[in-house]
């Protein structure tokens, strides 16, 4: 591409090309005038020339006319003479003030004028003499040497006049040939330069299209190269969390397990502390994943309803230690106004609050920190509030705050020498908070402390509903240990970790160290649940649960375990047939549920669906429910096909819209968890992903839709036969 100036230069040169041609344009149009106004005046001369001389002519046949009227005394062509004679005086008088006209300064031009009246004079004297004496009268008028004189006179004067009008048109017809010599070669000029024009233009449009072109193919290729360095990333990343997480996860399970054996006080502090280095060291990894996972489009804001006090509640908890160590005050202030109860994703307010907090306790070395929130509005429908976390730290410089948001930013140079971190965390939290539509502002003084404040919108939930929920609640019993479980894991320390857990538990399994020995296990055994290592020698837990699903056609519920926490590893091995995830390093009580749920699942003989949301909804009504349930049966392969016709038609607005109505459908059976990330990322990537990658995700959702209804039928069925 041409560098800015010279495009201007070009530019200003094409302006400058069009005023020139412009201005050659009017040059020739000037010449062009002229020569047109010299061509009139020729013809005008050669016009005026041609009626003197044939005016001369009919003054002579007139006067022969006349002169053998008399010798002859035949008076039968009197009349007509005398007409004739009238219409020259009249045409002699016509052309002269036309010539006069065009040249009044002529004297030659009055005379001869003059002579030619005279001549019509004697000619009508002669005629007069004629009709009054008689012929021999007239005839003596006619030999008087007057008649000769002025005829004479005509003649010298009329070669005069011709004379000088023939140098007159001489000049004038050389003057139009110079005009025209000069028009020519203002044309070819102008030719010329119109043709130059033409030609610096296509070549100009050529070069820039060429090196649009070259551009275009450099911008192709950084794209493709950029596309690598993703892959090549989010794998280094993966592998990464990896080769971290799986250590980690033996490092903080066993950690927490020898907290519950007695030791002494210094024992316990090296403990402690090896906990704690565990932690940040996730924590660091856990940011780097959000940051991917944020900037790949991948995470969404979750509907679920949470106790704000509980959370904040807990979310001091978790810094109970911290701030004890370091001699600090945490107090949790909560408008009176704010309701409890609301309606959000908990799960990213917890990582905010936590991100805030840890620089709060990070860079506070004595004091207190204060946990806040407010009420700014308040509708039917939702609250306005605002959370604050002010701290009496080390404070930000008024001339710093601008950039503590942006990723890998500290306010000093040292500030991450004297008390370490990565950058990340505000990044993350400022994220976030745009995330929900929301706002974050800082207020700081140096040695004074920093306050942050964020502006959030939660829902309001309906407080009958919550009713029923905490009575449906109080209800469950779940036994898990009655179940088997097969765990598939390769560590040695995360097999004797989950094992020491499914112990404590009472729970009874096998396990495994690879994909193909879980394969043989089930094979020859029956399990309630299967725990899944996904990274595993000679099959991995991909491979392993294609060949359960397809070839042994077992639908055992499989609990995937990774450390890979990538962006969209939950919905890959949810697609590929597994059944829930959870991310290493294992919390035991996280795992603990998810067993539960599926258990939970398993005991009312429902594999697929679960029917417990229905339940709170209904209020037990069991009319109410085969209702639902048989719309369902009814409405959701009708969907299915819509959507499957909508990607083969490439409507990819039809695909966004009918996959965000499944996740309202598929919400009452209680699939919202398993398909609901899927289905997020069809109406995601609707019109942005290929074709082939949105129809592996439709066929998985298509197949987990159809063994629920399969399952909603057989319930049906059931219903009816008791």
């Amino acid at each position: 591409m041409l560098k800015p100036e010279i495009r201007y230069w070009v530019l200003w040169l094409f302006l400058l090309g069009v005023l020139v041609i412009v201005f050659l344009q009017v040059i020739s149009s000037y010449n062009i005038n002229r020569l047109i106004q010299g061509n009139k005046t020729l013809l005008n001369e050669i016009n005026t020339q041609n009626d003197l001389r044939r005016i001369e002519s009919e003054m002579l046949t007139v006067e022969s006319e006349i002169r053998g009227l008399i010798i002859t005394s035949d008076t039968s062509r009197l009349s007509s003479t005398q007409n004739r004679l009238q219409a020259i005086k009249a045409e002699l008088i016509t052309t002269g003030r036309t010539f006069n006209a065009e040249t009044p300064s002529d004297d030659k031009l009055g005379q001869l004028k003059n002579l030619l009246n005279q001549k019509l004079s004697f000619s009508l004297q002669i005629l007069n003499t004629y009709l009054e004496s008689g012929k021999a009268a007239a005839e003596g008028v006619i030999h008087s040497n007057r008649g000769i004189l002025l005829r004479d006179s005509i003649l010298h004067l009329t070669n005069e006049i011709t004379d000088s009008k023939m140098l007159h048109l001489s000049g004038i017809i050389a003057s139009n040939e110079e005009t025209a010599e000069r028009a020519r070669v203002w044309s070819i000029f102008i030719t010329g330069v119109a043709l130059l024009a033409v030609v610096l233009a296509f070549w100009y449009i050529l070069n820039q299209g060429r090196q649009q072109q070259k551009m275009i193919g450099m911008l192709n290729m950084m794209d493709k190269r950029n596309r690598e360095v993703a892959v090549t990333k989010e794998n280094f990343l993966a592998n990464m969390s990896h080769e971290i997480r799986t250590p980690m996860n033996s490092m903080l399970g066993f950690t927490n397990l020898l907290k519950r054996t007695e030791l002494n006080s210094e024992q316990r502090a090296y403990l402690q502390n090896i906990h704690s280095s565990g932690e940040n060291l996730l924590a660091l990894v856990n940011d780097i994943l959000d940051l991917s996972k944020i900037e790949a489009g991948m995470m969404t804001l979750e509907e679920v309803r949470f106790s704000l006090f509980g959370l904040m509640t807990s979310v001091k908890a978790m810094f109970h230690l911290k701030t004890k160590e370091k001699g600090l005050q945490l107090d949790i202030i909560m408008d009176e106004a704010l309701p409890d109860i609301l309606q959000g994703d908990a799960v990213r307010l917890t990582q905010i609050l936590v991100n805030l907090l840890s620089n709060a306790v990070k860079f506070t070395e004595r004091g207190s920190i204060e946990l806040s929130a407010k009420l700014i509005r308040k509708n039917e429908a939702d609250v306005l509030l605002e959370i604050s976390v002010a701290d009496t730290g080390i404070g930000i410089a008024q001339d710093k705050q601008k950039n503590i948001f942006e990723r890998f930013q500290q306010a000093e140079a040292e500030t991450t020498r004297r008390f370490g971190g990565s950058g990340l965390g505000l990044s993350i939290v400022k994220q976030l908070v745009d995330m929900h539509g929301g706002s974050i502002r800082v207020e700081s003084e140096i040695d004074k402390g920093t306050s942050f404040f964020v502006t959030l919108t939660y829902k309001l939930p309906d407080t009958e509903e919550l009713y029923n929920q905490a009575l449906e609640a109080d209800k469950k019993e779940t036994i898990v240990q009655r179940i088997k479980v097969l765990v598939a894991e390769d560590n040695a320390m995360n097999q004797q970790l989950i094992g020491h857990l499914l112990d404590s538990w009472a729970m009874e399994y096998t396990i495994v160290a690879t994909g193909i020995e879980a394969v043989e296990e089930l094979k020859h055994n029956t399990f309630s649940i299967v725990l899944m290592d996904i990274q595993m020698p000679d099959m991995d837990g991909y491979t392993a649960t294609s060949i359960i699903r397809n070839t042994l056609k077992i639908e055992v519920p499989i609990i995937a375990m990774t450390a890979h926490a990538m962006t969209g590893e939950k919905e890959k091995c949810l697609q590929l047939g597994m059944n829930d995830y959870v991310a290493k390093p294992i919390v035991e009580t996280v795992l603990y549920n998810i067993i539960a749920r599926h258990a939970e699942e398993q005991n009312s003989g429902l594999q697929h669906i679960s029917l417990n949301y229905l339940h709170q909804l209904s209020g037990h009504n069991a009319q109410f429910e085969n209702e639902l349930l048989s719309q369902f049966i009814v409405q959701v392969p009708a969907e299915i096909a819509e959507l499957k016709k909508a990607l083969a038609e490439k409507n990819f607005n039809g695909v966004a819209r009918i996959a965000h109505s499944l996740k309202s459908t598929v919400g009452y059976v209680g699939l919202a968890q398993e398909l609901h990330p899927l289905l997020n990322k069809i109406e995601a990537d609707a019109g942005g992903a290929s074709e082939n990658d949105l129809s592996s995700i439709v066929d998985a959702v298509e197949k987990k839709c159809n063994a629920a209804v399969q399952e909603v039928k057989h319930a049906l069925d059931q219903t009816e036969a008791a």
